[in-house]
């Protein structure tokens, strides 16, 4: 199955920590698909966050190199003023949050009906259109009461996807754990 060898500490490793890691990110998981609003303001409050430290670390790399250069004072600008603006006005990031994701599945569900008629021929074909088709829905799901629905749905979508990535870990190292035998 393997094409080089995996050392046992390292399967045992993985096996831990994907065990503790899927733990905690089913526990969010069910939190966000009970709770959609407040993992939305999570959500939302993370990505501000995110967005401030990478204006900050831009601001930071323009002062160290280049003090003279526009452009990397606008760019930090915009990252921190974006990022001020989502972290006190959540509802204004909420709304935009739900819009971008709305565009992210629109993309996802027209590439994966693309590649599910080119698989055409072959058996499992079906279920890159059942992709597209889901993917498509979600998007216009978001769409459809744009922006009050983000309200709810970028809670929903993070805790569903915290909760299968969660299973498929602690899958994962069970799986692992059986190399070992």
């Amino acid at each position: 199955m393997w094409k080089y060898p995996i050392e046992d500490d390292l399967i045992e490793k993985f096996t831990k920590y994907s065990k503790i890691t899927g733990v905690i990110f089913v526990v969010l998981g069910l939190i966000g698909v009970i709770y959609p609003v407040f993992m939305t303001y999570v959500t939302v409050t993370f990505v501000g966050w995110v967005m401030l430290f990478a204006g900050l670390m831009s601001g930071y790399m323009t002062i160290s190199s280049r003090q003279h250069d526009a452009m990397g004072w606008l760019k930090s600008l915009a990252l921190i003023g974006a990022s001020l603006f989502i972290l006190f006005y959540p509802k204004g990031g909420i709304g935009t949050v739900g819009l971008l994701l709305s565009i992210y599945f629109f993309i996802d569900g027209f590439s994966s009906f693309n590649i599910a008629l080119s698989m055409r021929p072959y058996k499992n074909s079906i279920i890159w259109f059942i992709n597209a088709f889901f993917s498509v829905l979600i998007a216009m799901l978001f769409l459809i009461n744009w922006p009050f629905s983000s309200m709810y749905l970028v809670g929903l979508l993070v805790g569903f996807s915290l909760l299968f990535d969660g299973i498929a870990l602690l899958a994962g190292g069970t799986i692992f754990k059986k190399l070992l035998k």
